[in-house]
Protein backbone atom coordinates (compact mmCIF):
# COMPACT_ATOMS: atom_id res chain seq x y z
CA UNK A 1 0.00 0.00 0.00
CA UNK A 2 1.12 3.57 -0.72
CA UNK A 3 0.81 6.19 1.44
CA UNK A 4 1.60 9.95 1.47
CA UNK A 5 2.81 11.27 4.95
CA UNK A 6 3.66 14.81 5.48
CA UNK A 7 6.04 15.75 8.63
CA UNK A 8 6.32 19.06 9.78
CA UNK A 9 9.39 18.83 12.37
CA UNK A 10 9.16 21.11 15.88
CA UNK A 11 12.25 20.68 17.89
CA UNK A 12 12.32 22.27 21.32
CA UNK A 13 14.10 25.94 20.92
CA UNK A 14 15.41 24.87 24.56
CA UNK A 15 16.91 21.20 22.94
CA UNK A 16 20.59 21.61 23.41
CA UNK A 17 22.56 21.46 19.65
CA UNK A 18 24.35 18.65 20.56
CA UNK A 19 21.29 16.70 21.89
CA UNK A 20 19.03 18.14 18.51
CA UNK A 21 21.99 16.84 16.27
CA UNK A 22 22.64 13.26 18.03
CA UNK A 23 18.58 12.99 17.26
CA UNK A 24 18.94 14.38 13.70
CA UNK A 25 21.72 11.79 12.97
CA UNK A 26 20.16 8.74 14.00
CA UNK A 27 16.79 9.94 12.03
CA UNK A 28 18.70 10.44 9.05
CA UNK A 29 20.76 6.87 9.32
CA UNK A 30 16.99 5.65 9.86
CA UNK A 31 15.42 7.22 7.12
CA UNK A 32 18.21 6.20 4.75
CA UNK A 33 17.58 2.29 5.98
CA UNK A 34 14.26 2.48 5.04
CA UNK A 35 14.88 4.02 1.46
CA UNK A 36 16.89 1.09 1.13
CA UNK A 37 14.48 -1.42 2.19
CA UNK A 38 11.95 0.23 -0.58
CA UNK A 39 9.83 1.19 2.44
CA UNK A 40 10.30 4.78 2.08
CA UNK A 41 9.73 4.96 -1.48
CA UNK A 42 10.01 8.86 -2.04
CA UNK A 43 11.70 11.44 -0.31
CA UNK A 44 11.04 15.21 -0.69
CA UNK A 45 12.31 18.46 1.31
CA UNK A 46 9.40 21.27 1.98
CA UNK A 47 10.95 24.50 0.95
CA UNK A 48 11.33 27.29 3.30
CA UNK A 49 10.48 24.71 6.38
CA UNK A 50 11.65 22.45 8.36
CA UNK A 51 9.11 19.29 6.68
CA UNK A 52 8.89 16.95 4.03
CA UNK A 53 6.62 15.10 1.95
CA UNK A 54 7.24 11.48 1.67
CA UNK A 55 5.51 8.31 -0.07
CA UNK A 56 5.79 5.02 1.71
CA UNK A 57 5.32 1.48 0.61
CA UNK A 58 3.83 -0.57 3.04
CA UNK A 59 2.05 -4.34 3.76
CA UNK A 60 -0.97 -1.75 6.21
CA UNK A 61 -1.45 0.34 8.24
CA UNK A 62 -0.23 -0.97 10.76
CA UNK A 63 3.24 -1.21 9.46
CA UNK A 64 3.22 2.23 8.07
CA UNK A 65 2.31 3.05 12.04
CA UNK A 66 5.28 1.23 13.40
CA UNK A 67 8.11 3.22 10.97
CA UNK A 68 6.41 6.68 11.96
CA UNK A 69 6.41 6.24 15.56
CA UNK A 70 10.09 4.34 15.53
CA UNK A 71 11.34 7.88 14.27
CA UNK A 72 13.66 9.52 16.04
CA UNK A 73 12.30 13.10 15.57
CA UNK A 74 8.79 11.31 16.15
CA UNK A 75 7.95 13.23 19.18
CA UNK A 76 8.62 16.11 17.73
CA UNK A 77 6.24 16.16 14.39
CA UNK A 78 3.58 16.99 13.13
CA UNK A 79 2.07 14.23 10.81
CA UNK A 80 -0.51 13.89 8.23
CA UNK A 81 -1.03 10.68 6.52
CA UNK A 82 -3.32 9.54 3.13
CA UNK A 83 -3.50 6.70 1.71
CA UNK A 84 -2.66 6.50 -2.21
CA UNK A 85 -3.96 3.98 -5.27
CA UNK A 86 -3.22 4.41 -8.70
CA UNK A 87 -4.48 6.64 -11.25
CA UNK A 88 -6.27 5.37 -14.03
CA UNK A 89 -5.11 7.99 -16.16
CA UNK A 90 -1.49 7.36 -14.92
CA UNK A 91 0.84 6.11 -17.69
CA UNK A 92 3.65 4.90 -15.34
CA UNK A 93 3.48 1.03 -14.58
CA UNK A 94 5.40 1.48 -11.13
CA UNK A 95 3.07 3.61 -9.08
CA UNK A 96 0.84 0.63 -8.08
Amino acid sequence: MLFKVEMKVNIPHDMSASVAADIKAAEKAYAQNLQEQGKWRHLWRVAGSYANVSIFDVEDNAELQELISNLPLFPYMDISVAPLCRHPSSIRGDDS
